[in-house]
């Protein structure tokens, strides 16, 4: 900003380099730009109009000829090689008018030029930099103060030069010493000077450091900051909590506190607990006095806080079952990232959760960490509770269907329950339905033996009706007729998260409690199935007869022969061209169709061989665990590695691997795995699968920071939107962005994946 008032105006009038006609003539023009633009579109149109009418070199004011003006970075100016001084520029800009400051995009009535060069420097105070007290007990200084010291110290040796009357080039050094102090108090980071460091060779951080950055004052202290009253640690899983219930270790519960005010009704309650002290469970750790004094209970301290106990007093006790507590896992990328829990103090030293509710945290038990928060206040607590607990999340705002649902042994057992040939005793069947918490079992029937859907329907309501759709292919269609499940089977389709309507439909006919409390049953009584039945994945499940292998082997048999065919067809230019691909690329392409097909048929033949109903085939087909993909891959054939949605094609000169000959094209050179799993791979399929593996990780490694920073720019660009009165989606401008929102008005987390279903509605009204 210093150079361009420099340049563009006189070094003896300190007018702008314009005549008086043309400055009233680019007013108005420049004013107009400077609503619409703002200040730097003025002021390059102003550079551009001073650079074309400047042809003379004179002031067009003064007529005083005009020099050259240069800026060696950072903040030395010269005016045809001689060095202007700070104290020269100030005089020149003292004496600009306040109509030549506006076109620069100046307001004169807030800034004036001169104010750039500084004769007074402001000091921060000591609460922004205080000094520490180091463990030798010698006192260690901020890096400001450091930095001021410095100023201080270089203004007070060239205040006593220039008065001696030292000479020009000491007084000339001095200076430039205190404008490096200057520049690298303000900013320590500037790229055309050696950075101002501590003795142990650490750069200072200094003002613009501390404000700028992820470790800045901003981002690391403002919207993300450490707090008391929180823990982190380790998580596990315990399928008998509740859906929203924590499980807290003891130590935490006795660390972390909840503040209780001291009222006529409950201070026997909570002497009570100041008796215990902090040792003991449920004990208290600190008292604070009406007047903000805070007391740490102590062995000596107990029985003197009991007898100063009054009403207005608070007691910090310890964290107790039923208690709220915010509960969190990082990356928090959705608002389900961060739910309301209630406390169970339970022993031993991770925190846990109920399995159903990992898919919302994108949690698993390979070692992650969450953390737990308490909140503070009465407000604090109700509003956690009333925004944030696990029910209220259920529904996904995203695709509208239930965020939380049965995972892995839940659906597994609840499909074998639900499948037509499970049965059992009636006494049996109540015994199941006790270990899951179900009291009320009249809705079995009056008969020794019970199936296994009677024994499911006993959850359901009974003016719940229902139809949808399994995965299974012998029941495909689930029907439920006032309260009981008459077909269909119970698998992911219906029970697992983000998928079928069962969950959604029962949280939006009898409420989120209910909803909740029969999800967890649901869950629980999956279990107990396996519990009672068994549920073991043998090595033999994955086996297939003779017969099955042979048919195997002519699949690869003739896929080889096609591929032959082709590459001979390649060689000879007899392959027909795709529109849009060169003769190698069209090859591929069919060499990779021929491939894929030969490894679906294996599939085809897997599944139609292996035992339908042996433990992995369940774990696959009621969507528990794996794919029909896996179980191919298992016992059938690996198929293709692609690399980068092609067939492997680097390696060495001209071949994928040195056993291969030079250009060949066979789908074995080329990342084709014949072999399965089961039967162990060659060395060069191992080689390729580890090829692929390793890309496969790379793009995970890199894809997550690079999603995450993208996310964080869409989020601060889209942060101001919101829905008004008027149902529009308005900026923080006032400015309408979408006249309805989403175009259509619907709020996706009551709809059916983004569309109201039209039969499903009229199908319901026809019913009542």
């Amino acid at each position: 900003m210093i150079l361009t008032l420099l340049r563009y105006t006189c070094r003896d009038c300190s007018r702008i380099l314009l005549p008086t006609a043309r400055i009233e003539q680019y007013c108005d023009r420049l004013k107009r730009l400077g609503k619409d633009k703002g200040p730097d579109v003025m002021r390059k149109k102003l550079k551009d109009i001073i650079t074309a009418s400047k042809s003379s070199g004179k002031c067009p004011h003064c007529k005083a000829k005009q020099k050259k003006i240069m800026l060696e970075k950072p903040s030395t100016f010269f005016e045809d090689d001689k060095r202007i001084s700070p104290i020269e520029i100030r005089s020149r800009f003292e004496k600009l008018n306040d109509g030549d400051i506006e076109l620069f995009g100046l307001n004169p009535a807030a800034v004036r030029p001169e104010w750039m060069i500084l004769t007074v420097l402001p000091i921060p105070p000591v609460t922004m930099r205080p000094s520490i007290t180091l463990e030798t007990g010698e006192r260690s200084e901020d890096d400001l103060t450091h930095k001021l010291g410095d100023i201080v110290r270089i203004n007070q040796r060239l205040f006593e030069n220039i008065n001696a009357g030292a000479p020009e080039i000491i007084v000339e050094d001095l200076w430039d010493l205190l404008q490096y102090h200057i520049t690298t108090f303000f900013d320590n980071d500037v790229a055309q000077l050696p950075p101002a460091r501590h003795r142990s060779g650490q750069p200072l951080k200094t003002l613009s450091e501390r404000i700028k950055s992820k470790e800045g004052r901003i981002r690391h202290n403002l919207t993300g900051k450490r707090t008391n009253f929180s823990a982190r640690t380790v998580i596990s899983p315990d399928p008998m909590l509740g859906l929203s219930e924590v499980g807290v270790p003891d130590i935490m519960a006795m660390k972390l506190t909840v503040p209780e005010r001291v009222t006529e009704w409950n201070i026997n309650y909570l002497k009570e607990f100041v008796r215990k002290g902090p040792k003991s469970y449920p004990g208290a750790n600190y008292v604070v006095r009406p007047d903000g004094k805070k007391k740490k209970l102590t062995d000596d301290t107990v029985e003197a806080s009991v007898e100063e106990l009054q009403p207005g007093y608070i007691v910090e006790r310890h964290l107790m079952d039923g208690d709220i507590a915010m509960f969190n896992r990082q990356p928090s990328l959705h608002r389900m990232s961060m739910m309301c829990h209630s406390v169970r103090v339970l022993p031993c030293k991770t925190l846990r959760l109920n399995p159903a509710v990992c898919f919302p945290y994108n949690a698993d038990f390979d070692g992650d960490e969450m953390n737990l928060h308490i909140p503070q206040t009465e407000e604090a607590r109700a509003e956690a509770e009333l925004l944030t607990l696990v029910g209220t999340q259920m529904i996904s705002p995203r695709y509208g269907l239930s965020v939380i649902g049965c995972i892995q042994d839940a659906i597994s057992g609840n499909y074998i329950l639900s499948r037509n040939d499970f049965s059992m005793s009636k006494s049996e069947a109540i015994d199941l339905l006790a270990s899951v918490g179900v009291i009320d079992v009249s809705k079995l029937p009056k008969k020794d033996t019970v199936s296994g859907k009677e024994i499911f329907s006993v959850l359901l309501p009974d003016d719940f009706s229902f139809s949808g759709r399994s995965r299974s292919r012998e029941e495909p269609d689930v029907v439920i007729k006032s309260g009981r499940l008459v077909s269909g089977v119970m698998d992911k389709n219906n029970l697992g998260e983000g998928s079928g309507l069962l969950l959604r439909n029962l949280h939006k006919k009898y409420g989120r409690q209910f909803a909740l409390d029969v999800l967890g049953k649901m869950f629980k009584l999956g279990i107990a199935v396996l519990m009672k039945r068994g549920f073991t994945t043998a090595l033999s499940d994955t086996d297939l007869p003779q017969e099955a292998k042979l048919q195997i082997q002519g699949v690869f048999q003739r896929a080889e022969q096609d591929v032959t065919e082709l590459v001979a067809q390649y060689n000879s230019g007899r392959l027909d061209i795709l529109p849009g691909r060169t003769l190698r690329e069209t090859l591929e392409l069919k060499i990779l169709e021929v491939l894929n097909k030969a490894r679906d048929e294996t599939g085809k033949i897997v599944a139609m061989n292996v035992e339908s109903y042996s433990h992995t085939v369940v774990m696959a087909i009621s969507g528990a665990r794996g794919t029909p993909l896996n179980l191919a891959q298992m016992a059938g054939c690996v198929g293709q590695q692609a690399l980068r949605g092609k067939r492997i094609e680097n390696g060495y000169n001209g071949r994928t691997l040195s056993c291969f000959r030079r250009d060949d094209l066979s789908p074995e050179a080329r990342g084709f795995i014949k072999s399965s799993f089961k039967s162990g791979l060659k060395p060069a399929e191992f080689f390729f699968q580890s090829v692929v593996g390793r890309d496969a990780l790379m793009d995970t490694a890199l894809r997550t920071p690079k999603s995450g920073y993208l996310y964080r720019r869409l989020a601060n660009a889209l942060q101001d939107l919101k829905v008004e009165y008027d149902e529009t989606v308005r900026d923080s401008g006032g400015r309408i962005v979408q006249f309805v929102y989403g175009e259509d008005g619907i709020d996706v987390s009551k709809s059916e994946g983004g569309v109201l279903n039209i039969k499903r509605v009229v199908s319901e009204v026809l019913e009542k």
